[in-house]
């Protein structure tokens, strides 16, 4: 990310809104806005992997509440929430350390929830388990703002075993 550039676009953009960038109470805001930034997107260069897993004979493993923020794409104001991660191992269990990094990896990016949870599950899947299940409850600050009645969306994703009914309920 070019925080120079970051910088100067946020100046423009506070002139453009009709503000005055040198006021004071703005005069750092383009500082500002550029560490955030290079915070709240940082799941672009991320390198989590999930590559340290633990012999493990459990049917399902279930993760609750893992809290995340995002930035809606389309507005770019922030979603944010809880996911739950539900899966069936294949023998091996990952740490939960490395299910909270796989879930800020998808989370610090501009995007869409459902993209972020499909993402999410795809990756898990990829690693060998047998079955997997993410739902993520979000609050969208681009629908409470614009006056949008539905406040919560709980996208839900199955992917291989847990496609079958008796295994979805178990995990859920």
């Amino acid at each position: 990310m070019d925080e120079e550039r970051i910088r100067k676009l946020v100046r423009e953009l506070i002139a453009e809104i009709g503000e005055d960038p040198t006021r004071e109470g703005l005069t750092k805001t383009p500082e500002r806005v550029a560490d955030v930034y290079k915070e709240i997107f940082g799941g672009y260069d991320s390198n989590s992997e999930l590559s340290v897993q633990f012999s493990e004979d459990s049917e399902v493993v279930v993760i609750r509440d893992i809290q995340f923020y995002s930035m809606c794409e389309h507005h770019i104001l922030p979603f944010f929430g809880k996911i739950h991660i539900a899966y069936s191992p294949n023998g091996r269990v990952f740490g939960i350390s490395k299910l909270v990094r796989l879930v800020e990896k998808y989370s610090k990016r501009l995007q869409i929830q459902e993209r972020m949870t499909k993402n999410i599950a795809d990756e898990l899947y990829s690693h060998g388990v047998k079955g997997v299940a993410v739902i993520t409850e979000a609050e969208h600050l681009c629908m409470k703002m614009r006056g949008v009645k539905i406040m919560h969306q709980y996208p839900l994703l199955h992917l291989g075993e847990f496609m079958r009914e008796k295994k979805k309920k178990k995990a859920l």
